[in-house]
């Protein structure tokens, strides 16, 4: 079978874009407002996400950090990749 010649290979879905992020920086902005800022460490099929080197940001403030943490994707509001290190208080 073809690989499904109408997706050039410039074309990334959603599903492409959170595998090539796994491993890197993300923001995962929550629908209550609250960004969790760390390393995404996996993700499923229902978008519940596991992360490493987490800090918890209530309106733009460092409220507290936490070594692993787990969101449950129906929280989830999106997921973004970090343009600046974690470090620079992104």
């Amino acid at each position: 079978m073809s690989n499904g010649g109408e997706k050039g290979s410039s074309t990334k879905t959603p599903a492409d874009f959170l595998k090539s992020i796994r491993g890197r920086p993300v923001v995962v902005k929550l629908n209550s407002g609250v960004d969790y800022r760390g390393i995404l460490a996996c993700l499923d099929g229902y978008m519940n996400i596991a992360m490493e080197q987490t800090e918890e940001y209530v309106n733009g403030q460092l409220k507290n950090k936490y070594g692993d943490a787990f969101i449950r994707g129906n929280n989830v509001l999106y997921i973004s990749t970090t343009k600046r290190s974690l470090a620079d208080g992104a």
